[in-house]
């Protein structure tokens, strides 16, 4: 099997460098990955070949594997600008939806447990925003300002209401999904290591929050948001010794603070507390945080979501982590950043718009494979394509995709068979901790065991009408088996070697059946299907 590359991160910093303003998107991108990095000419690894681009762009935008029948058209397409048509191609699919749908849905609840809003309306919702091409400022503020009390809108409130309201988990997540600064260490004091992160900055977006409550109560299933029209915000530093009381009005960064309205004493409200009846105050600090996050006076907003929009693409984040971004952690290309950030902005933060110019770079269609003789160098430096573990989802319907009946929906409307079955089981053994980002990194002997004797995965790869174990037991040509297995699992056709190991391997028991399954499992277990690259 092809042994795969792991890139290692270290530090680099990329300088200036002048860039043609004329150039589209994704040559700018190319341009100032290259400046200032001597000998990235010869360092860099070629351009992927269409096999490993066609594998990698169908399971970043559509979040699964492509066919055979489809891999091997495009293999033999002479058109050479069937790369682009592709990824205009998905894009446009529902599939594309549905991948950013699960991306986003781990991005904001992070695998945290659906309490208040069901698991389909919350996927649903994501996928419609996704299919829609809502702009990311309108789906943030549509996230941030959702009570629950819509219920055409109830989904978006999820990313409050499971997280129970509780006033600093969300402070603390809406800083580092939003804004891409963990703010969490800031709560008590200034933090204690990065010195950008104040705790007045923590407190100033707390005080958008500390007014709403869940209403009748966090037990409730059915909860809605309510707000006090009072309630100020006081801080203190657990290393003032003085213990010296401070106080904030709603602030995003070192933005402006909102200033409040004066209202008449006893007119606070537009619906008056009651016992049993949710208050409605004149004035919601609440309902000011969407706006002022998404605020052209917020340049965090457009930053951390191109930069999270990179990470998607490329495997990191420009800066990395994404949700700690400040000087002492520099980007490793800052006019990139820039540069990104400012086009989400002109192009009304289009995310199609940006992953398409993304894609369309050379950088991001480099091959992982280094050039003969090279070392590894520093992940940041993009000069190979890097390792990304697929994610729970992507892993759930790629092994559907790749073991069931070759697909015959080329708009990709529906899903694999048997992928809605394993899915949950999938993220529940490979999905990250609850609370926690969940990079996909996690390997475990429990990961282990479940693809080497657990139910879902053997019940993808037992032989049904159509699928790929039927497929090879009816091939009279191992060679053809082969292939077929390589296709479907890896997107590539097989060396002349693997094709003997198969035939091998197929010939060594009288059990065919049992010995074409354990080919599919010691591929579906390897670690180039478990890795996108």
């Amino acid at each position: 099997m092809t042994q795969l590359r792991c890139l290692l991160p270290l530090l680099f910093v990329c300088p200036a460098a002048p860039v043609a303003a004329a150039e589209p998107l994704h040559k700018q991108i190319d341009a100032l990955i290259a400046a200032g990095q001597k000998g990235h000419e010869k360092e860099r690894a070629a351009l992927a070949g269409d096999a490993e681009f066609f594998r990698r762009i169908y399971l970043d935008l559509a979040g699964l594997a492509p066919s055979p029948d489809e891999t091997r058209a495009f293999l033999a397409d002479p058109d050479k600008t069937k790369r682009e048509k592709l990824i205009d191609k998905l894009l446009a699919s529902p599939a594309y939806a549905r991948r950013m749908a699960w991306h986003f849905d781990v991005v904001l609840m992070e695998r945290h447990a659906d309490k208040k809003v069901p698991r389909a309306a919350w996927e649903e919702y994501l996928r419609a925003s996704f299919a829609e091409n809502k702009p990311y400022d309108a789906f943030a503020r549509e996230l941030l300002a959702a009570d629950g009390t819509d219920p055409k809108l109830r989904p978006a409130a999820k990313f409050y209401l499971d997280r129970d309201f509780e006033p600093n988990l969300v402070t603390k997540d809406v800083a580092r999904v939003f804004l891409g600064r963990n703010l969490q260490c800031a709560q008590c004091h200034d933090h204690p290591l990065i010195d950008a992160y104040k705790q007045s900055e923590y407190f100033g977006i707390l005080a958008f929050l500390n007014r709403t409550y869940l209403f009748p109560n966090a037990n409730d299933a059915k909860a809605v948001l309510a707000e006090k029209a009072d309630g100020e915000v006081n801080f203190v530093s657990v290393f003032d010794k003085a213990k010296k009381q401070n106080t904030t009005l709603p602030r995003v960064m070192t933005g402006k603070a909102f200033e409040e309205p004066k209202l008449e004493k006893g007119k606070e409200y537009k619906v008056a507390p009651a016992k049993d009846v949710r208050p409605v105050p004149q004035y919601s600090r609440r309902e000011k945080l969407a706006a002022a996050m998404t605020s052209a006076e917020n340049p965090y907003f457009a930053r951390a979501g191109a930069n999270r929009l990179w990470a998607l693409m490329l495997g990191r984040g420009i800066v990395h982590p994404v949700d700690l971004d400040h000087a002492a952690n520099p980007p490793s290309h800052p006019e990139l950043l820039d540069l990104l950030a400012k086009e989400f902005v002109a192009r009304k933060f289009d995310v199609k718009a940006l992953l398409r110019e993304i894609a369309l770079s050379e950088t991001y269609q480099r091959s992982s494979e280094l050039p003969a003789g090279s070392d590894e160098p520093p992940a940041e430096r993009y000069l190979a394509g890097l390792l990304k573990p697929l994610s729970a989802e992507q892993l759930a319907f790629a092994a559907a995709q790749a073991t069931g009946p070759i697909a015959k929906d080329p708009a990709m409307t529906t899903a694999p068979a048997n992928a809605a079955g394993v899915t949950p089981t999938f993220r529940n053994m490979f999905g990250g901790q609850p609370g926690l980002p969940d990079h996909g990194t996690t390997t475990n002997l429990d990961q282990t065991l479940f693809l080497k004797f657990g139910g879902a995965v053997r019940s993808l790869i037992a032989p049904r009408g159509g699928s790929l174990a039927d497929r090879m037991m009816k091939a009279t040509d191992p060679s053809a088996a082969a292939e077929d297995l390589f296709l479907s699992l890896y997107s590539r056709l097989p060396t002349a070697e693997e094709k003997q190991d198969v035939a091998a391997a197929m010939k060594a028991t009288p059990d065919r059946a049992a010995a074409i399954q354990e080919l599919i499992w010691a591929c579906l277990a390897s670690s180039e299907f478990r890795f996108n690259h």
